[in-house]
């Protein structure tokens, strides 16, 4: 994959049935061109304190947010290229800076020290943001499948289209695959368009006549509330056994 540093950009996303997403890829030939690598798997491992307050607070909304990934393209193999990356939100301008590092190099970065990657103004960007976080470790592994395309006439004019989101809290190696439960029904699509300057405007033209919308969407998050979800309902429903099992007690 192309590697490029340090990223500033407008990020929309949007959430696309089949029939959307079928629509608009016909509506976008001839504006833009999908990417020679076709569809890619991208693998991640997100990042979080043991009170997940990096989730929990992007959830929130805030003006401003930030979070902490190492990525692949494909499930690496021995002496593969990762990408460590801060994605940091400022209302709608995404500033993102990343760095490489081989897969050996994995658990060393988990423990603090040095990634030597050859930029060190973004490799102490990262390890202050490893300090910062008291207790910053593996957090989930999540995985899509993605088409990514590129503007004929505007080469900084991306959209990407993700499916067969993937995650898991076990088993935190990228080398592992791409395995566990999923967070989309079948069809359904996570479209974000990258911009640097205004949106063009037979691109707004086709989202309205589509009915297409931004939509507020996190990954990460959605995952996270998947399991928080399950794990409230677990804990309610101990309780409810454990009431249940004391008015027997004290009927008897």
């Amino acid at each position: 994959m192309a590697f490029q540093a340090v990223f500033k950009r407008v990020e929309k996303k949007y959430l696309l049935d089949e029939k959307q997403y079928n629509e608009l890829r016909k509506r976008l030939e001839g504006h833009m061109t999908v990417d020679r690598y076709g569809e890619t798997t991208i693998c991640n491992i997100y990042y979080d304190t043991p009170e997940k307050l990096i989730v929990r607070r992007s959830l929130e909304k805030p003006i401003y947010k930030e979070k902490l990934r190492v990525r692949s393209y494909g499930t690496p193999e021995a002496g593969g290229t990762l990408f460590v990356e801060i994605k940091k939100k400022f209302k709608s301008v995404v500033y993102k800076r990343r760095t490489s590092m081989k897969l050996e190099q994995y658990d060393d970065f988990n423990k603090g020290l040095t990634i030597n990657s050859g930029d060190k103004q973004i490799e102490n960007e990262l390890l202050y943001f490893l300090k910062f976080y008291k207790g910053i470790a593996p957090a989930m592994y999540l995985s899509y499948d993605r088409i990514a395309m590129f503007g004929n006439e505007d080469k900084e004019l991306r959209v990407t289209f993700d499916r067969n989101l993937t995650f898991r809290e076990e088993d935190l190696r990228l080398e592992s695959g791409s395995y566990g439960r999923k967070a989309l029904p079948e069809g359904m699509r996570i479209m974000e368009i990258k911009i640097t300057n205004a949106m063009p405007l037979w691109l707004s033209r086709i989202l309205d006549e589509l009915k297409i919308y931004p939509a507020s969407y996190s990954k990460y998050g959605t995952c996270y509330t998947i399991v928080e979800k399950e794990r409230r309902a677990a804990l309610k429903e101990k309780k409810t056994n454990i009431e249940k099992k004391e008015k027997v007690t004290h009927c008897a």
